[in-house]
């Protein structure tokens, strides 16, 4: 049933080459328009090769919200920051930032001295334009950050633009940006040891600031500078992107949040954003944050940062593109609104725990993939354990349930017992959807195994997980749970991936005592 009568475009760039940051907008293409469908909202597509393409798309589509994901077009580099402006001259409005948001954003010295204005605290920098080299007059003994002036997606950055003056790397990572991005430099001192991101979202008239994140760097050493760049963002191959995993929510004290959250807003604010977008800090060992940049219109395909910290703080997908269609139809004036009812809302008797079968295979696999958790020889093991689970069925050693909702598993458990115990059973495997974490759904599937293993005589329930930080939130869920953490065995994964022993005692029903 269509909730919506209001017709959206959806409007996106033809990638101009088989770069990584490139090809990425078709992920998110792809999932806004499956969460379209789920809402129900009618919608069409369209790209644009150049900004010239654009007047004759909107006359060929009657639609007055264009749902925006033009990041890039060839004409240059403030081309597809045009967008919000041309829509606005037809009488149409884009979901996402504003033209003057996007390009004072885009250029980095113009967003650190819009920031600095307006008292948020920015690494001291200075731009060297296409031909000049900097003077070492202007410059104090230490370490700087080069990068392009005019660039997003970690373009152009790699462990050769973090450099010492005095030397020539810093001349020498200058000109590189001159001659391969064809753009000015800018030059900012080198500051803090950690990376921070804030994600922030206008939804149902408030700013949410998502949980703070943080990147792990901490299988860097001491010979790589503790920087993301392209390759950690894109290449999924790298050293770089496979050591960079993600601390969601980022190991900060409520005070260290609480000023991370306060600068976001404050960034936000300063560019006058809207609707959207991903705040990037430093902070050093003393405790002192400083904004690196403000990205209106991040990237949320499924695996970007910013829907990570989307689903973080409790929301759904949808519920993000139902919020952007809003927004955009109260700046057009339109009393557009979709149904409100939360699936997290959702009674008992909608969602149902059933043991697995054969059709639940694909969807189960692919949401403990997406939970951006495991390694790929972890993901190889769930495929094993759920195969054999579907293969001996409840007869066998490994006993699998998921929790279905609307027709589809969301979450997925399995467990069995410890071979040569009495009354022990092993928890293998416990994952939920990404998009319906925060719902309970986890405490419900490990609770329902409890009770089949309290039926079948179990005494104890142990659990198994890593110790490194990107596996906190995963540790305070069993705790939460009334798990306790029994023993680690250090470096038992890896060298520095510790074993983490959780374990919980069961009542066991009098029927089962004999």
């Amino acid at each position: 049933m269509r909730l919506w009568r209001e017709a959206v475009l959806l409007l996106y760039n033809q990638p101009r080459s088989a770069a990584e940051s490139e090809q990425g907008v078709l992920d998110e293409v792809k999932a806004v328009s499956e969460a379209l469908d789920r809402l129900g909202v009618p919608f069409t597509q369209a790209s644009l090769r150049a900004l010239a393409d654009l007047p004759a798309v909107l006359s060929a589509h009657p639609a007055r919200i264009l749902f925006n994901l033009v990041e890039t077009l060839p004409e240059d580099s403030e081309a597809a920051n045009r967008v919000p402006s041309v829509a606005r001259a037809f009488g149409r409005e884009t979901t996402g930032n504003d033209a003057p948001c996007l390009s004072v954003a885009l250029d980095k010295a113009a967003a650190k001295a819009l920031l600095e204005a307006a008292g948020v605290p920015v690494p001291k920098g200075f731009t060297i334009p296409q031909g000049e080299l900097p003077l070492p007059r202007r410059l104090s003994p230490g370490r700087y950050m080069v990068k392009p002036l005019k660039s997003d997606a970690s373009e152009g950055i790699d462990h050769r633009s973090v450099v010492e003056w005095p030397g020539d790397a810093l001349a020498a990572a200058v000109r590189r940006i001159h001659r391969k991005m064809n753009q000015p430099a800018l030059i900012e001192t080198f500051v803090g040891t950690r990376e921070l991101n804030l994600s922030l979202a206008e939804m149902n008239g408030k700013i949410e600031i998502f949980p703070p994140a943080e990147i792990d760097f901490s299988a860097f050493g001491s010979h790589r500078p503790r920087i993301l760049g392209y390759s950690a963002k894109w290449r999924p191959r790298s050293f770089e992107y496979r050591h960079t995993p993600r601390l969601l929510p980022a190991p900060l004290s409520e005070e260290e949040k609480a000023r991370a959250m306060a600068l976001a807003r404050s960034a936000w604010h300063a560019l006058g954003c809207r609707d959207y977008a991903r705040v990037d800090l430093r902070m050093d060992e003393t405790g002192r944050m400083f904004v690196l940049e403000v990205n209106p219109n991040p990237d949320i395909s499924p695996e970007a940062g910013f829907t990570k910290a989307l689903e973080a703080a409790g929301f759904s997908f949808e519920e993000f593109v139902r919020a952007m269609l809003e927004n955009a139809g109260c700046r057009l004036g339109l009393p557009l609104t979709l149904g409100r009812s939360k699936p997290s809302s959702r009674g008992a008797d909608e969602l149902r725990l059933r043991r697995s079968e054969l059709c639940d295979r694909e969807a189960v696999l692919e949401f403990v993939r997406r939970t951006g958790v495991f390694q790929p020889h972890e993901l190889e093991i769930a495929r094993e354990v759920l195969d054999d689970a579907l293969r001996d069925g409840p007869g066998g050693h490994y006993q699998s349930w998921v929790l279905e909702d609307d027709g589809q598993a969301v979450g997925w458990v399995c467990f069995g017992p410890t071979p040569c115990t009495a009354g022990t059973f092993d928890i293998y495997w416990i994952a939920v959807d990404p998009k319906c974490q925060g719902r309970g759904y986890g405490r419900r599937l490990l609770e329902h195994a409890e009770r089949e293993i309290a039926a079948r005589g179990g005494m104890l329930c142990v659990l198994e997980t890593s110790g490194r930080p990107a596996y906190r939130a995963t540790r305070g869920f069993y705790e939460r749970c009334g798990y306790r953490l029994e023993a680690e065995i250090a470096d038992y994964y890896a060298p520095g991936d510790p074993l983490a022993i959780y374990i919980k005692r069961l009542t066991v029903p009098q029927a089962t005592l004999g």
